[in-house]
């Protein structure tokens, strides 16, 4: 029976869950002409007026902005302070300040990024989350897009979708890098 019509098994339902349930080993496995091709899934967000995407894995949870942050003394602009979310303390940090992009505008729009790194917590402060992003993998360039903002080296090419362009933001590159550690004001 492999390979069988599906439609001619309507009148047979114990055979056409079995090739159901075939068909479906066979795509988890890679196997055979119906495999799904691969599929890459990011979590989109905005920084002013550019689109970004950053892999799921890089981020722990979306967050609003909350009402209460403490500042930190002697800390440069762009960290906005240390705010308490469910009993953990997050550094908040404006992503478009700490590139040399001007302030992010504080809306309703606004998110908090929290990152799923495990020697770095750190809170994203960026305009707008789009919520998750899938591209298949022909989508892909290794070229990254250019930028009005300020992040060329934390990009890792770009998922290009008819005229929209996702670029690549490696959210670790950013908390890891000297400029992101080095908090203290000058």
């Amino acid at each position: 029976m492999a390979g069988a019509d599906l439609a001619a098994l309507v009148e047979q339902p114990f055979e056409l869950l079995q090739e159901i349930e075939r068909r479906s080993r066979a795509v988890h496995a890679g196997q055979g002409a119906g495999a799904a091709p691969a599929e890459w899934v990011g979590v989109g967000f905005r920084i002013g007026e550019e689109q970004f995407v950053a892999s799921r894995e890089q981020v722990r949870e979306v967050l609003m902005l909350p009402d209460a942050m403490t500042r930190v003394p002697g800390a440069n602009r762009w960290l906005l302070g240390i705010a308490n979310l469910r009993g953990h303390l997050l550094p908040l940090v404006d992503v478009k300040l700490l590139l040399g992009s001007g302030r992010t505008t504080l809306r309703r729009t606004t998110r908090v990024i929290s990152i799923n790194h495990r020697e770095v917590p750190a809170g994203l402060v960026v305009d707008e989350v789009l919520g998750f992003r899938r591209f298949m993998d022909h989508e892909f360039s290794s070229e990254a897009a250019e930028t009005i903002v300020r992040c060329d080296r934390f990009l890792g090419g770009t998922y290009q979708r008819g005229d929209e362009s996702w670029p690549v933001f490696n959210l670790f590159d950013l908390v890891e890098s000297n400029m992101f550690l080095q908090a203290a004001a000058d």
